[in-house]
């Protein structure tokens, strides 16, 4: 296995290997903590619906929220044995969850480490879908779906991404819709299966207390005999989306006492002209802080005049774009907004604001490099997001610079927004001009 070379601050060492079925392995060594932390994932999210299989040449659509029907799937085994029944049994956590990019199955612990890792890379290699537990798994998932619909923060999300795109599957909600699992068949789960839960598609994550020659050896008779299920990963079918936003505005009464705002600002990615993706999300991460982050003179300002409850920011890819959003509740949603507003039009960075945001996310990779579960979660997050780990981020914060930056701010499409607006049903109607 190769060596992986992380940034000398983080005090980490690490080992990967590509298969010959092209399945990765990534290997964390942390001897001096008291648990191990195993990730076994798929690059097949909520997104991917239409595509090519491997071994055909005819295009395939399968129904909204297969990629999340499926996860819940492979936790019902042929042999009748439970995994969470399993794991529990050595007091090991276990867990799974999908979101737009892909799906992961977790497992983490202090006890019987080969035990948990063989049995963990064995269920997931063996999927038992019948036309009978689909039948039963759907009565389950419409619950879900139905149950999350009630929640108002999950429920201006999802209408703020159905206004901001026209076609990505990003204005999709990842379980899909009732009606959507309702047509999902075991041959469509067995499809998506065969395509995307296969070595090429995959990785293994080790991170934490545990033998990394055990691990070898553990690996070499699981995972190095897996083949491949068709001959060339699948085409996922490229959407177009337009760079306008489908709906600018929308009010909509629902059962909350204190009104909440919800804005999506949609730029294209060809706009920053910054390759390296890592370093365009810093960059937007960095002008966010500085214009609404804590310590932003818009915040003491919004907090001062009682223009806030909640508030926060977030960043979003989505194939052609980065989409900035911003959340928040507000006894006063149209004074708010129009601060929100006057702010987009002057934010200004400095070069100061640049190198302190530096030494925070500098500080904030090394603390996180200390926990089996935040270095899990970084590099789980690289490589589905990124499709690489990025091994040196300290070394990349240290290489930005106030002129990309302001190159990146002034690309940003602040009116090209979506704006969704939750309010008490009781709640008189209010200009938001």
């Amino acid at each position: 296995m190769e060596k992986i070379n992380f940034s000398e601050e983080l005090e980490l060492e690490g080992y990967y290997e590509k298969l010959d079925n092209e399945l990765e392995v990534y290997l964390v060594p942390m001897e001096n903590k008291d648990k191990y932390f195993l990730t076994y994932a798929t690059k097949f999210g909520s997104t991917t619906t239409t595509f090519t299989p491997g071994d055909s040449k005819r295009e395939v659509t399968v129904p909204d929220g297969i990629a999340h029907f499926l996860e819940h799937k492979m936790f019902e085994q042929e042999d009748g044995v439970d995994p969470f029944t399993f794991f529990s049994k050595s007091g090991t956590d276990a867990n799974a969850s999908t979101n737009f990019e892909g799906t992961r199955y977790i497992a983490s612990g202090t006890k019987n480490y080969e035990e948990n890792l063989r049995y963990l890379i064995r269920y997931v290699n063996s999927p038992y879908f019948t036309d009978e537990n689909v039948e039963k798994e759907k009565g389950i998932i419409a619950q879900e779906i139905n149950m999350y619909k009630d929640e108002a923060e999950y429920a201006i999300e999802n209408t703020l991404r159905k206004n901001t795109y026209h076609k990505d599957h990003h204005r999709i909600d990842i379980a899909g819709e009732v009606e959507d699992i309702e047509k999902i068949t075991k041959e469509d789960l067995y499809l998506c299966y065969n395509n995307f839960y296969q070595p090429r598609n995959m990785f293994l994550l080790v991170v934490g207390k545990f033998n990394v020659d055990q691990t070898k050896r553990i690996i070499d008779e699981e995972l190095r005999p897996l083949v491949n299920k068709t001959e060339t990963i699948p085409i996922i079918k490229e959407i177009k989306e337009p760079q306008s936003i489908k709906k600018k505005e929308e009010t909509i009464p629902f059962n909350i006492t204190i009104p909440k705002i919800m804005l999506s600002v949609k730029t294209p990615i060809s706009n920053f002209k910054i390759d390296d993706q890592f370093k365009l999300d810093f960059y937007l991460r960095v002008i966010m802080s500085v214009a609404f982050g804590n310590g932003s003179l818009f915040r003491e300002r919004i907090t001062n005049h009682n223009l806030m409850t909640r508030f926060y920011t977030d960043l979003e890819s989505v194939q052609q774009y980065k989409t900035i959003y911003i959340y928040a509740e507000s006894i006063k949603p149209d004074e708010l907004l129009q601060e929100i507003y006057q702010e987009f039009d002057h934010i200004v960075v400095t070069e100061e604001d640049l190198e302190r945001l530096k030494k925070v996310f500098i500080a904030q990779e090394i603390k996180q490099a200390d926990y089996v579960d935040g270095v899990t979660m970084s590099i789980t997050n690289d490589l589905i997001r990124y499709h690489r780990l990025i091994h040196n981020p300290i070394e990349l914060y240290k290489s930005l610079n106030i002129e990309e930056l302001n190159k990146v701010l002034k690309a940003i499409e602040f009116k090209n927004r979506a704006l969704v607006t939750y309010v008490p049903k009781n709640m008189p109607s209010f200009d938001k001009n």
